[in-house]
């Protein structure tokens, strides 16, 4: 493939097609806001304006392109994905090797939807099944689309071929493995056919200023786990400032997940934003530790803020992957959560998956929850479960501890008075209006 060093406004030919004189755009100025983190993110490597690597717009597969790209700017130069311009990768595009080096994507990647093809050439990692058309991972790396930049995953085709086949592998549209400083930012994503995000193995990234959503052009086929981000093994990451239209989780922190700050965030048509699943697999310690989400808007959703535990296994259990893991949540706070037309406004428990409430308390969750706070809670819940608009369930006292609510003012439709379901919690932590279930 052909690969072009150019400078900022020197005019270039790729094969037949001109590429206009180009003038490579700033790199927005990037604060996290109003919540900062408490371990400042490290400063980059200054670039170099006249080091621009265009990936060839010609590319019949744009993923050995991109691969090229990056290594002729990498260490202080900037890889350009030209505006009005698609690019279609169609074989696993590994970027894991970056070094102080920007990315702007101004055109559309889309990705091949060949399910055969991918079901083996897919970067496949086994932390449930999670599998990735690209991966970005270094040190000193910033992505972004100044809000033009688009990525599309065809999902509709994955939707489908999954109705006939539930093992089917579906690659996530957006992952970072071991990518350590940077940021992710104005860029749109649609129609990812699994997960959009998944963020692994990083650390000090900020992602901000994203916008997600779904087109469903097959009712009978409607998308399944596209959930906005899953962190995973990261540390000191911050997501802001996006709007999130899709059919899971809002954000997910999955296991080892600490330092996290979610903020200021439009959701709708979630699973709300969920610490969890967590403590699913024996023999597996999961932490999820100094979680702050503030200022989220969630609309239409299954749950607001939720937090999700697998109970206990019966002793000898072996092989079981539907419970049993230790470990802890800890130190999590939602504060500033508008609810409009969700089921249920929060959702904690210990129970998940459990096949009743006596089956979960036989045998309690070993993963310990802790230090919680869920604060300036308002809104209106959907009329599924009126009038109760929350439920907090632990499997027993001993593993939740200090799980508080302040200033919880969420309203059934009926405008009757609220009610929440309480199993197993100090009810003095809590002031809200506890019921059995």
């Amino acid at each position: 493939m052909q690969r072009y060093l150019l400078t900022a406004v020197l005019a270039a030919t790729v094969a037949t097609a001109v590429i206009t004189p180009f003038s490579l755009p700033a790199l927005p100025n990037l604060i996290t806001s109003p919540k900062t983190s408490s371990t400042p993110f490290p400063l980059g490597a200054a670039r170099h304006p006249s080091r621009i690597c265009v990936v060839d717009p010609e590319a019949t597969d744009a993923g050995p392109a991109l691969i090229s790209a990056a290594h002729d700017c990498n260490n202080g130069g900037t890889v350009v994905l030209l505006p009005d311009t698609t690019y279609t990768i169609t074989s696993p595009t590994d970027l894991t090797f970056l070094q102080s080096i920007d990315i702007l994507i101004l055109g559309t990647v889309v990705f091949s939807d060949d399910v055969e093809y991918w079901q083996t050439r897919a970067f496949g990692y086994a932390y449930q099944d999670v599998h990735l058309f690209w991966k970005f991972g270094g040190r000193d790396v910033n992505i972004y689309g100044l809000g033009i930049g688009t990525l599309d995953g065809l999902g509709q085709t994955w939707w489908t071929a999954k109705r006939s086949n539930e093992t089917l592998y579906r690659p996530v549209l957006f992952g970072t493995d071991g990518l350590a400083g940077g940021s992710v930012s104005g860029l749109n994503m649609k129609n990812s056919p699994f997960w959009f995000n998944v963020i692994m193995n990083s650390n000090d990234v900020l992602i901000t200023d994203i916008n997600i959503w779904i087109e469903v052009t097959n009712s009978s086929s409607p998308p399944a786990n596209t959930d906005g981000w899953d962190t995973y093994r990261s540390i000191n990451i911050v997501i802001q400032n996006s709007t999130i239209n899709n059919y899971d989780d809002c954000v997910s922190f999955k296991p080892n997940s600490t330092d996290i700050i979610v903020q200021n965030l439009q959701c709708n048509g979630s699973h709300g934003i969920s610490v969890g699943s967590l403590g699913q697999y024996q023999g597996e310690y999961d932490i999820v530790e100094d979680v702050y989400v503030y200022n989220i808007s969630m609309s239409n959703a299954s749950d607001g803020a939720r937090i999700k535990i697998w109970p206990g296994v019966p002793p000898n259990t072996t092989g079981s992957s539907s419970g049993g893991g230790a470990g802890y949540v800890r130190n999590i706070t939602y504060e500033l959560f508008h609810n409009t037309n969700n089921d249920w406004a929060i959702e904690l428990t210990q129970c998940y998956f459990a096949s009743s409430q006596e089956a979960c308390n036989a045998y309690p969750a070993v993963l310990l929850i802790e230090d919680i706070l869920f604060k300036d809670f308002y809104g209106t819940t959907s009329k599924r479960h009126d009038p109760r608009v929350g439920t907090l369930v632990c499997s027993d006292p001993s593993v939740c501890k200090n799980i508080r609510t302040e200033n919880i003012a969420v309203s059934p439709p009926s405008a009757a008075t609220a009610e929440w379901i309480c199993t197993n919690m100090n009810e003095g932590l809590l002031d809200i209006n506890c019921v059995a279930a």
